[in-house]
This record gives structure tokens, C-alpha cells and sequence, in this order.
């Protein structure tokens, strides 16, 4: 008799405390759902918490991405676990972000740069085909690391898979890797006459198969040298850009010399054209009114290199 009368109580007790549709707990959609794990929980949607709150209502987007759940489904099952969710604003889909840590076009470069480096010692400009940015878990640990890694060093072409994080899939990724090489380039703009010096000269890394054939790759070649023309910094340079600097003016009077076994001539000559030493150039020998060509040796004199005699 008291048994039966016990069982009867723990019943009782067990009908008050099972949750009612008529007697749901009221509650409100959170302004903003985000979530971190792999599953979309009736905690992530409300301010609920304990087992409610840990009831699953879907699988949680990729790593990065919104998916949407379907808010009568929300409420049927809101609903069955004893919460109250009245949809005022009518709601037609509920909006779900995963949270991620990125793995940025930069951190991708690193990598692959790295990788190129160590295997064929030299450095490359990268264009990564699609998309720069990878989205891992956001409580994934582990750094990104490359996986299999292909490159075809005559085209350029290469293919990688990422590792974002420890236990991660693959993630697949292409473009194409350009060599590159330093070059010196100017520093400052240089007007035209001046001597450029060391200070002025700078380095860049560019495509080693977008460097012209008559560019100036060696930086003891500039410096010293008269700008021919206005020059722009950050421009490799060709050698038509740069000249000695002048120590002959075009128009000024000079010595100019012949020698040959047994004989020294000199002759008063105008310069037709601005020289640096060791340049030939055209003079008037100014007693034959002749045009002859001769090497510049320094300031005011210059050295027949033509056959024969100062005409």
C-alpha cells in the first residue's frame, strides 16, 4: 500500500515538472547568430543554457560562411524543449555566420615564396589564381603549412595544397610564380647634367622577364655617371640614359693632338658636341676649317684617333 502510494507521488511529480505547450518559457532571437563549432545549438539561437541550450537544431555553415535555417522548423522545436518563440518581426529566414580565423593572400605568399626559395634558391612574384583568403575553424590550432607542392619552372605554373590547420583537409590552390632579381634604380628624380652618386642609387625586385635587354644591372655603372636626359626613381635604367660626365662643351676651343712614330702635332679644334673623357667625338680644326674625330682625354684636350694627320 505505501509502495503504490509512492509511485503514484513520483508520478505526479514528474507530470509537473515536464515542460507544457501552454506553459513555454517566452524568448527572443538573438540580434546577431554566430557560432564557432560545427553544429547550430537552440543556445546559439536563444539566451538559454543546460541541456535546452545545447539541443542541436542544424549543422553550422563552412568556416567563414552564412547558411540560413528555417524559422517555423526553429519554432516547432523551440517549442517542443518548452521555449516560446513568437517570430514578431516574421522572420522567413534566420541568418547564421561561422565564425573563422583567415588565412590572408600575404601569409599565402609567405609559404609559397618560402617553399620556391628553399628548393631553387631564388626569389619569385606570385599571382595566386581565385581567391587570396582561406577560412579555418575558428578554435582550430595549428599553423598553415603547404601540403603537396608542384611547380613547372619553365612555364611558371604551380599547384599547392594548404594545410590551415592541424587535421585539416586540404584546400587546393594555383597560379603561376614569376622569377625576380634586383635592380638598381635611382633613389630621387635627376635632372638632366647631373652626376649621380651613390647615395642616389636605390634597389627594387622586379620580373626578371620584364627587365629590358639594355638595362643597367650594375649599380658601379651609375654611379659617376651624367644623366643624359631627366630620370624619373624607381625606373631601371638603360645605358642610353647615362653618359660620362662632360669635361668637353660643345663650342669650346681645345687642344687637339696627333702623334705618330717620330712626330707630335698639335692644332687649335671647336668641339661640336658635348664629351666625357674617353668619348670620341667630332672637332673643327679651326686652321683647316676640317672635321676630324677624336677621343676626349680631359678637360680641354683631346687625342686624333682618325688615320693620318690633323687635316
Amino acid at each position: 500500500m505505501i509502495r503504490s502510494t509512492l509511485l503514484v507521488l513520483a508520478a505526479a511529480s514528474a507530470l509537473a515538472l515536464a515542460p507544457r505547450a501552454d506553459a513555454n518559457e517566452p524568448v527572443v532571437l538573438r540580434d546577431s547568430v554566430s557560432v564557432t563549432g560545427e553544429t547550430v545549438t537552440l543556445g546559439d539561437l536563444f539566451d538559454v543554457a543546460g541541456e535546452t541550450g545545447a539541443v542541436m537544431v542544424s549543422r553550422s555553415p563552412e568556416p567563414g560562411q552564412r547558411g540560413s535555417i528555417d524559422p517555423h522548423y526553429v519554432r516547432t522545436l523551440a517549442a517542443r524543449h518548452g521555449l516560446a518563440w513568437a517570430n514578431a518581426t516574421g522572420l522567413r529566414r534566420i541568418t547564421v555566420t561561422r565564425a573563422s580565423r583567415t588565412i590572408d593572400s600575404q601569409t599565402l605568399h609567405d609559404l609559397i615564396e618560402g617553399e620556391l626559395y628553399a628548393r631553387e634558391g631564388r626569389s619569385y612574384a606570385l599571382q595566386i589564381n581565385g581567391t587570396a583568403l582561406i577560412h579555418a575553424p575558428a578554435d582550430s590550432t595549428g599553423l598553415p603549412r603547404l601540403g603537396n607542392f608542384q611547380h613547372d619552372t619553365r612555364t611558371g605554373l604551380f599547384a599547392a595544397e594548404v594545410l590551415t590547420h592541424d587535421g585539416a583537409e586540404p584546400v587546393r590552390i594555383s597560379g603561376r610564380a614569376h622569377a625576380t632579381a634586383d635592380v638598381p634604380v635611382l633613389a630621387r628624380p635627376i635632372p638632366a647634367g647631373e652626376v649621380i652618386t651613390e647615395a642616389d642609387i636605390d634597389w627594387i625586385s622586379t620580373r626578371a622577364d620584364r627587365i629590358r635587354a639594355d638595362a643597367v644591372l650594375n649599380a658601379d655603372a651609375i654611379a659617376g655617371q651624367e644623366a643624359r636626359r631627366a630620370l624619373r626613381p624607381g625606373e631601371p635604367l638603360r645605358a642610353y640614359d647615362l653618359r660620362a660626365p662632360v669635361v668637353i662643351s660643345r663650342g669650346e676651343i681645345v687642344s687637339l693632338v696627333f702623334t705618330a712614330p717620330g712626330i707630335s702635332l698639335n692644332a687649335r679644334a671647336r668641339a661640336l658636341e658635348d664629351a666625357g673623357a674617353d668619348e670620341i667625338i667630332r672637332f673643327v680644326n679651326l686652321q683647316s676649317n676640317r672635321t676630324v674625330e677624336a677621343m676626349v682625354e680631359g678637360p680641354g684636350r683631346a687625342r686624333v684617333v682618325a688615320s693620318g694627320g690633323p687635316s
